[in-house]
């Protein structure tokens, strides 16, 4: 579980990170990122909709998406994100998701190229 000071939790943020923030499409996730100041710890949020699966897929990708960022937050800061899950995302094998989330989330920090 992702600690408080690494989520973000308020609706206005989601809003701002998504609309203003840059995009990395992958074919499990659309990831959104917004820097903020480089001093600052990784912020995560995740959203699921339904049309990833039922309430039981929904929750395991979830899980996962955060599982994934609670590594991420030790290694990059100063960003904002949101992982958009994408339908396939709700079949896919633990180490693909985990690369496609660390692969947008450092490009998006600024880590590794686009």
């Amino acid at each position: 579980m992702l600690a408080k000071a690494n989520r973000v939790t308020s609706a206005a943020d989601y809003k701002r990170i998504v609309r203003t923030g840059r995009r990395r499409r992958g074919a499990l996730t659309l990831t959104y990122g917004r820097p903020h100041e480089p001093g600052q710890p990784l912020r995560m949020g995740v959203i699921v909709a339904k049309n990833v699966g039922g309430a039981v897929v929904r929750n395991r990708v979830r899980r996962r998406i955060k599982a994934i960022g609670w590594e991420l937050a030790r290694e990059v800061g100063g960003v904002d994100v949101v992982v958009r899950a994408l339908p396939p995302a709700s079949g896919a094998p633990f180490a693909l998701l985990e690369g496609e989330v660390r692969s947008a989330v450092r490009s998006l920090a600024g880590r590794e190229p686009a």
